[in-house]
């Protein structure tokens, strides 16, 4: 094992402990490992989230990230950097790194109008 993996390991929270997930409104909360996708946790608790893919490519449960952080164990999920940048993330294949808040009003585009213009 390596210095930087040795590194990462000791900086990753204990997956048993978990993070408390909740969506903003205060509706809906469960409990995330950082071991486990958000999609499957949320599933074991009992939550069922728009989902299709589960593999980050189709944007079904795509929701924003109020508060917190999340990573990806892919090297770039199926978001444009705008999304990302605006807190956009992908339930199916994010992994909680913190106690999480989310959103999951997505935005409404009129692809008519845009071309339009």
């Amino acid at each position: 094992m390596t210095q930087e993996e040795r590194d990462a390991t000791a900086a990753a929270p204990d997956s048993a402990a978990g993070f408390q997930v909740r969506f903003e409104g205060g509706n809906a909360a469960f409990a995330a490992g950082s071991d486990e996708a958000l999609l499957y946790a949320a599933a074991r608790a009992g939550l069922e989230l728009p989902s299709s893919c589960r593999n980050g490519t189709c944007r079904t449960c795509m929701c924003q990230l109020v508060s917190g952080e999340v990573a990806y164990r892919i090297r770039w999920p199926g978001l444009l950097p705008e999304e990302k940048a605006a807190g956009w993330i992908l339930p199916c294949i994010a992994h909680a790194r913190s106690d999480l808040v989310l959103r999951r009003d997505r935005p409404r585009i009129d692809w008519r109008q845009q071309r339009d213009q």
